[in-house]
């Protein structure tokens, strides 16, 4: 690789290269204490120089998220997700908890994040982004039914960051990741009102699949809509039991109430003065 750049654009690419080290290091799902890949494979692997590498980590370990060990490697100390853990999700968890009607809130963001998500994960998953989708899928069929219910949340909002991490666009992921707690507590509760409801699994399970596939296929239109189509689903469906259940409790609440209690407008009108 020519090292022949000018100071300012090999600080450029040392950059560039940083962010890709710090891209993998998401999308890799490396952990605090993970080796990275030996200095050779990582500079063929990335198309740039040794020399260029070495600068992108001194940048990430002047951040605290890499550290070398003289003779013993690159080593991850925390990762971006490590370090805002919770940054997003700790002032939204508890709203969700109190007031069940914040998950219109969470659908709603969910479904500008993920249908560009999405898209971009058609046109950018690579095959082992594709394998790691097609299994979470397979996990996420494996817990239903399974009487653990947060399992089963967990599972399908892991399937739903899988999709995230396969954009390979370093905000979104580290958007979805620190929302990943919020999301499960929001899938948790959608399913417990969700599963109410005939057919309800059927329906989520063809459109979970409708996305895998269109991943798959490479198709970012198909993807995008699929993705619309799913959470616009849940969406309209929650809505529409909800509406029932407040129709439901305003029918009981009258029919607590002891006959005779109230007196219409007419009635009062006909009472002599």
């Amino acid at each position: 690789m020519d090292d022949s750049r000018t100071p300012v654009k090999t600080t450029r690419l040392a950059d560039r290269v940083a962010h890709e080290l710090t891209l993998m290091i998401q999308t890799r799902n490396l952990q605090a204490g993970d080796r990275l890949p030996a200095e050779r494979q990582l500079a063929k692997e990335l198309d740039v120089s040794r020399t260029c590498l070495r600068e992108a980590i001194q940048k990430l370990s002047s951040q605290g998220i890499l550290v070398s060990r003289p003779g013993g490697g690159t080593y991850v100390q925390a990762t971006a997700h490590d370090r805002h853990d919770g940054s997003i999700m700790h002032p939204l968890l508890p709203l969700l908890e109190s007031d069940p009607e914040y998950r219109y809130d969470v659908l709603e963001i969910r479904h500008a994040l993920e249908s560009t998500a999405i898209s971009h994960a058609a046109l950018r998953a690579t095959d082992a982004d594709k394998a790691r989708i097609r299994a979470k899928f397979d996990a996420m069929m494996a817990r239903h039914g399974t009487d653990a219910p947060m399992e089963e949340a967990r599972a399908d909002a892991s399937f739903h960051i899988a999709i995230a991490e396969a954009s390979h666009n370093l905000v979104l992921i580290l958007v979805m990741r620190s929302l990943f707690d919020l999301l499960q507590a929001s899938v948790s509760q959608n399913l417990g009102k969700l599963y109410t409801r005939p057919n309800v699994y059927e329906t989520l399970t063809q459109q979970h699949l409708a996305l895998v596939e269109a991943i798959e296929a490479g198709d970012p239109d198909r993807a995008r809509t699929a993705m619309r189509t799913h959470i616009d689903f849940v969406y309209s469906t929650l809505k529409t039991i909800d509406e029932d259940e407040a129709r439901q409790a305003r029918s009981a609440r009258l029919a607590a109430k002891p006959q005779g209690t109230t007196t219409s407008r007419s009635a009062r009108k006909r009472q002599p003065s």
